[in-house]
């Protein structure tokens, strides 16, 4: 009955020790997401300066906040492909270079990733433009061919090699889409162990 009752105080403690474990992994995550919050606040100009919101938290729960803070900042560091974008992605990574404290790796870690971006759009538009031009050429060639047709057979030949050009766009923009994001990726990584 001793050895019962000893197995059964042993359950109970490691019980409340789980217990106690979670209840404090859930403030952390808790106070984390606060620092999420001040990052996205941040990010919709509705805070001027993270620094300055992290200076007015508890000091306890500073490391927790700027945890939060760097994964949503993070999160909005993004392949963009209109100016919105852009502005919220230069957003982020001026966060970043803050909530880093302007540290000087992860400031060059932001411009590698700032001139990956601007690459990124460059090689996306070049790209664009070769596969225009090249769908151009294939479709004056046929027309040529084709010169008798009627021109409503025309007409449905336009619409084909228009989603021909769709379509061989698309896989060429998720190819390099791919690549620029395993890079991108590479940077952020860089960032959080340096953050950590």
């Amino acid at each position: 009955m001793a050895e019962i009752k000893s197995t059964m105080d042993l359950v109970m403690e490691r019980a409340a020790r789980m217990s106690q474990e979670s209840n404090e992994d859930l403030q952390q995550e808790e106070i984390q997401k606060s620092g999420m919050k001040l990052a996205a606040d941040f990010l919709d100009g509705k805070v001027e300066s993270l620094m300055s919101a992290l200076d007015e938290q508890p000091q306890e729960q500073q490391v927790c906040i700027r945890r939060g803070m760097a994964e949503t900042l993070l999160r909005n560091i993004f392949l963009h492909r209109d100016e919105i974008g852009k502005e919220r992605t230069e957003k982020a990574t001026q966060g970043i270079r803050e909530v880093s404290g302007n540290a000087g790796e992860v400031g060059s870690i932001c411009v590698e990733m700032q001139t990956i971006l601007g690459q990124y759009n460059q090689h996306r538009e070049q790209l664009r433009q070769q596969l225009e031009d090249q769908i151009r050429m294939q479709y004056e060639q046929i027309l040529a061919q084709q010169a008798g047709m009627q021109q409503a057979n025309g007409m449905n030949m336009e619409h084909a090699l228009e989603a021909k050009v769709d379509e061989e766009l698309a896989k060429m923009e998720a190819e390099l889409t791919e690549q620029y994001n395993q890079a991108l990726e590479q940077y952020k990584n860089a960032i959080k162990e340096r953050l950590a």
